[in-house]
């Protein structure tokens, strides 16, 4: 008897890294689908340097200077060559687009083939100045033109539906939050190794993980851990992740002294050691529509300090959550958790 194929699946998402919360939502994504051997399952990206486990990934290519990215993603569509791949995808069973201008080849997939078309809301942010928000909010207009004939929408959290009704009038059929890999991390994890790698005996250990970028105020983060250094001198500061812009990165780095520690991107399957060897998880974003390491984080047992934006009321339930806005209030809360700190020393 032949081997029969269960399902073929594309999962689709324009970039496909480590340091990308949507990204890795994707990755666990094809995991699990793969788990079943009889699926086969492939993930149709940009650009990414995930290692598929069980899966397949293609890369398509795209500009590799940050600022061209963000103009071609946002015109994808003129790029003829890329939306005619939509014709590979003709033979697939579901195809699941986590972003935009992913949706483009699904969306035509969809029309052209009639293919089972999932969009997989994440959720569009704001611009910061007058350019940012003119670029966003053509982002949500493309998005809507190419969501909107999807079979079915899912949302990752209440706010994310929030956002997607209040900027495009559509409805979201499933909310379905991230699921954390509880098998990776947990409060079982060690952190000797990376306490070791980076000095932090009998330190108050700060974590921070995901993209540097103004949106995330990595630069406030920077500033509150200052504040608090006058007060906590033993106090270390390790942001994990890859700048999306240079400007803002060397900007960022000259604020810090040596106590603030860049580590640079790490692998995934080391992440779970360097939540395990910090004592609070911190984050100063003022958006989220889901924020997958503040989960991970209390998932491997550490407290978070946020601010209450966003989603992530629906998802800290181990930490403080800091009025939106409130520096000083921010600064009180790492310093207040740092004092009152239990943390058996290694």
């Amino acid at each position: 008897m032949g081997w029969t194929i269960h399902m073929k699946i594309a999962i689709l998402t324009p970039t496909f890294n480590d340091w990308s919360g949507i990204d890795n939502v994707a990755r666990m994504q094809a995991e699990e689908y793969s788990k079943n051997k009889k699926n086969d399952v492939t993930v149709i990206t940009l650009q990414g340097s995930i290692k598929p486990e069980g899966y397949k990934v293609i890369r398509l290519g795209m500009p590799s200077n940050s600022f061209l990215q963000r103009l071609y993603r946002l015109f994808f569509f003129l790029d003829l060559n890329k939306m005619r791949y939509y014709n590979q995808l003709k033979n697939y069973d579901k195809i699941i687009s986590h972003f935009y201008p992913m949706n483009w080849l699904a969306y035509r997939a969809r029309k052209k083939y009639g293919i089972n078309y999932i969009f997989w809301n994440h959720g569009i942010d704001r611009g910061d100045n007058f350019l940012q928000d003119i670029y966003m909010k053509l982002l949500v207009f493309f998005n809507k033109r190419t969501i909107e004939s999807a079979d079915k929408i899912v949302s990752v959290s209440e706010y994310s539906k929030k956002e997607l009704k209040d900027q495009t009038g559509l409805e979201t059929d499933e909310i379905k939050f991230n699921t954390i890999n509880k098998k990776r991390f947990n409060p079982f994890v060690k952190g000797d190794k990376i306490i070791k790698k980076y000095n932090l005996k009998n330190k108050i250990v700060y974590l921070y993980v995901g993209r540097i970028t103004a949106r995330k105020k990595v630069h406030l983060l920077i500033d509150a851990f200052k504040s608090i250094k006058e007060k906590v001198p033993n106090a270390k500061l390790l942001i994990v992740g890859n700048p999306t812009f240079r400007r803002y990165y060397n900007k960022i780095k000259k604020m810090a002294d040596d106590d603030v520690i860049f580590t640079g991107m790490v692998e995934y399957k080391d992440l779970p050691s360097y939540y395990a060897a910090c004592d609070f998880y911190v984050t100063a974003s003022a958006w989220e529509c889901s924020d997958l390491p503040t989960q991970e984080a209390q998932a491997c047992g550490k407290p978070v300090i946020a601010f209450n934006i966003g989603a992530h009321p629906e998802f800290i339930k181990n930490g403080i959550l800091v009025p939106e806005g409130d520096t000083k209030g921010f600064i009180d809360a790492m310093f207040n958790s740092a004092t009152s700190s239990k943390r058996q020393f290694i």
